[in-house]
């Protein structure tokens, strides 16, 4: 890594809080002691295995499973007629609406199965030899229907339906024919028509993507015991063990109250791990067998039957003026949602301007159904597809006036009060400051050789806040536990412990943070849109504040004192003035061995709904070499600045931030979805899937901009997921720059850019 530096002003430091002790899941993941979803094993277990579709898209005309029932070691059998069906109806926001008819269809196929992969059936067993010779026992006959892959063909008039009643939401009148498309969306600001007539230059471009897998490294496993008197418990491997709770308990039809999660490590999710596949489906062999039941996908499985990101089809026109503004915006951005609707295009639509003032603007959105796998969260889910567009179409608009990329972003910088495409108006700044460290980076002024060039692009994401508990606990000796229910993927327990020391002012050593299981926290939403630091940081604050307020009681309980005669600093009781009495300051430690007299056990606990959550502001450059006999494009530099609000463990956002520009290198030149003539998935494996490896990177710069958020306890941003945003169109506009070839589609492969050198030539 190289350094990294952090730049604000006027930021505060504290005595924990930005410092970068060692990670305290270390020792056990090193060492191949910490358990993951895959790991626990339990008395009388059974194996379980899933059957799956072998065709993209096919009528299921019948499931016969005696055989496999017959076969001695199967202990039970599920197909869907062992879930309760859905009413078919949305539930929640717009933006994360939630149809519970889709989603026990995707936990295991009903009417049809609509993408390789689909689950058709499951069994458990003794061992894993005999839960797979009876899949091969379970007689499905299919009535095989045609299929359609890509966005632009599922939308034309004479596609295959993957529903023969949809009818598109969103579009006054509603129509009258069904299609694939499951809703149109827009928004818009200003006069375009006005807007562009006024521009000096005006580019438009349409642009492709892949589908591309969040591609952790372990797959989803789970295990479930339910009893006989329906209470149960399941260990899983997810990004949110009360939402797996929730899910699995509407999907069985039981009470959520009845079962118990417990949160297993995690290989990595990214978004992916947000979605249920395993659990309902574990959990109801398990009460149909009176045994606790493993469930594990392989590799090819997690590639064919959970969610990537969405493959999209897009149009983007910007109109500038010769000083650089840009003064009108349009854009089309149409979605895979794969096999059910709920592709993240509305994300795509405010976020893709959302960096930028412009008075005049439009973004229209659809969620198209294919036969594919139903699309789940990629780490800012859509914005880094719309980015892709919108920063390509920028930089050829800079090239036009012949204007710095930095600079024609820094002149249309959103500020505070810059109002939004979807109404509300920018409550933070972080992006101006994000340009101003790259004009400042003495790597953007170094000079580049032939067939070399340097490309700019930026990224906006939303962060979250929303629902988090957290318990605080004093144990005798002093130490302190803090629980909370957000699952650990970027680091959060050092900075719930770094958070609790320097709210109680003790030494960071004295704090061990856990992840509490269902029953023994209060209800956490997931880990994703990178919410955990901000919101639950908060709920771990608080509480840390009544257990201060409960110990200067306990110390004025000690001196005979009223306790507002007692304050709290560095980790000591002591009396707020002469006035109160000369005392010894008590120290945490003592006051905790005094606590049997002093009222008992010292905990509280906090939940919050947070609101106030900054938004994540990232502008990255990158220089690439490009081959021109190959079209094989090397990454030679890569420094990503990033708004961080405040870093509570610099290493772990630094971690975060070359985290996602790895992911978006490998979504740009290499990551995608290929399909045959079938509709079958030709590469569902890593060997074939080509993630960026060591070899592939250079070292990355990350640069921290701290611009405090004053909503949070310690001025915290949510920091893992813009940085993915921006690396594809800075690689797209670095290659433009290199060979003059403007590439519109990704992957940028090889063949690719190869092919577009030759077409230039």
């Amino acid at each position: 890594m190289n350094d990294t530096a952090i730049v604000g002003d006027s930021v505060k430091r504290f005595k924990w809080v930005g410092t970068r002790p060692i990670r305290p899941d270390g020792v056990p993941k090193v060492t191949g002691r910490a358990l993951y979803g895959a790991d626990l094993k339990m008395p009388g277990m059974l194996y379980g295995r899933i059957l799956r579709s072998p065709h993209a898209h096919a009528r299921i005309v019948s499931v016969d499973t005696s055989k496999a029932e017959a076969l001695p070691g199967v202990r039970a059998v599920v197909t869907s007629k062992d879930f309760p069906d859905q009413k078919f109806e949305y539930i929640g926001p717009e933006r994360v609406a939630v149809n519970f008819w889709h989603v026990t269809r995707n936990i295991m196929a009903r009417e049809k199965t609509l993408y390789e992969g689909h689950a058709v059936a499951a069994v458990a067993a003794s061992s894993a030899s005999i839960a797979d010779e009876a899949l091969s026992l379970i007689d499905v006959k299919y009535e095989v229907l045609p299929h359609v892959i890509d966005v632009d063909d599922a939308m034309k008039e004479d596609a295959p339906l993957l529903f023969e009643d949809m009818i598109t939401r969103g579009v006054e009148p509603a129509p009258t024919k069904p299609s694939n498309i499951s809703k149109r969306l827009e928004f818009k600001i200003g006069d375009l028509d006005k807007g562009f007539a006024e521009a000096d230059v005006v580019v438009e471009k349409e642009f492709k993507t892949a589908a591309v897998h969040q591609a952790y490294i372990e797959p989803h496993a789970c295990v479930a015991k339910i009893d006989a008197d329906g209470q149960g418990e399941v260990w899983s491997s997810s990004q949110g063990h009360f939402q797996m709770r929730a899910l699995t308990a509407r999907i069985m039809g039981a009470k959520i109250g009845d079962l118990r999660f417990y949160p297993a490590e995690i290989g990595g999710g990214f978004g992916g791990k947000t979605v249920t596949y395993l659990e309902p489906v574990a959990a109801t062999l398990s009460k149909k067998s009176g045994r606790p039941v493993r469930l594990m996908m392989s590799r090819e499985e997690v590639f064919k039957g959970t969610g990537p990101t969405s493959g999209s089809s897009m149009w983007v026109k910007l109109g500038v003026k010769k000083d650089g503004t840009i003064i009108a915006a349009d854009g089309i951005f149409k979605f895979q949602a794969g096999a059910f609707p709920g592709s993240p295009v509305m994300n795509a639509c405010l976020c893709a301007f959302a960096p930028y003032a412009i008075e005049n603007m439009r973004s229209v959105g659809y969620d198209v159904v294919c036969n594919r796998p139903k699309a789940a969260a990629y780490r800012a889910p859509g914005s880094p597809i719309s980015a892709f567009a919108v920063e390509s179409v920028l930089d050829m608009c800079a090239t036009k006036i012949g204007m710095d990329p930095l600079a024609i972003r820094q002149k249309n910088a959103a500020h505070i009060g810059t109002p939004t495409i979807f109404g509300p108006k920018h409550a933070h700044e972080g992006y101006a400051q994000t340009l101003e460290a790259l004009l400042n980076h003495p790597a953007y002024k170094v000079k580049l050789g032939p067939n070399q060039g340097r490309g700019v692009a930026s990224g906006y994401w939303f962060n979250g806040g929303g629902e988090s508990s957290a318990t605080v606990q004093v144990n005798a000796d002093g130490t302190v536990l803090v629980a909370t229910g957000s699952p650990d993927i970027g680091g959060s327990r050092a900075s719930m412990a770094l958070m609790a020391a320097e709210t109680l002012g003790v030494d960071y050593s004295q704090v061990r943070a856990i992840v509490a299981d269902t029953g023994s926290v209060g209800y956490t939403h997931v880990t994703g849109g990178s919410r955990v630091t901000f919101a639950s940081g908060t709920a771990v604050v608080n509480a840390t504040k009544t257990v201060i307020k409960d110990l200067c009681k306990r110390a004025a309980v000690i001196w005979d004192v009223d306790p507002d005669g007692v304050i709290w600093e560095d980790g000591h009781a002591k009396p707020a003035g002469a006035n109160v009495g000369e005392f010894k300051p008590l120290s945490l430690r003592e006051l905790a061995a005094k606590a049997p007299a002093t009222g008992g056990p010292i905990t509280a606990a906090a939940s919050v709904n947070a609101g106030g959550q900054a938004p994540g502001f990232s502008t990255q450059f990158c220089d690439v070499e490009v081959d021109p006999e190959t079209g094989k494009v090397t990454i030679l530099r890569f420094v990503a600045a990033q708004d961080v609000g405040r870093a509570i463990h610099p290493s772990y956002v630094e971690g975060q931030i070359q985290g996602g520009v790895v992911q978006g290198i490998g979504w740009a030149l290499n990551e995608e979805y290929i399909y045959n003539t079938k509709g079958q998935l030709d590469n569902a494996g890593f060997l074939d899937y080509r993630c960026p490896v060591a070899s592939d990177l250079p070292m990355i710069d990350a640069i921290l901009v701290e611009v405090p958020n004053p909503a949070h306890p310690y001025g915290a941003k949510g920091v893992g997921e813009v940085n993915i945003c921006p690396p594809m169109a800075a690689i797209a506009n670095a290659i433009e720059a290199a060979v003059g070839v403007r590439m519109q589609e990704l992957p940028m492969s090889p063949p690719k850019v190869r092919a577009a050198l030759d077409a230039k030539a």
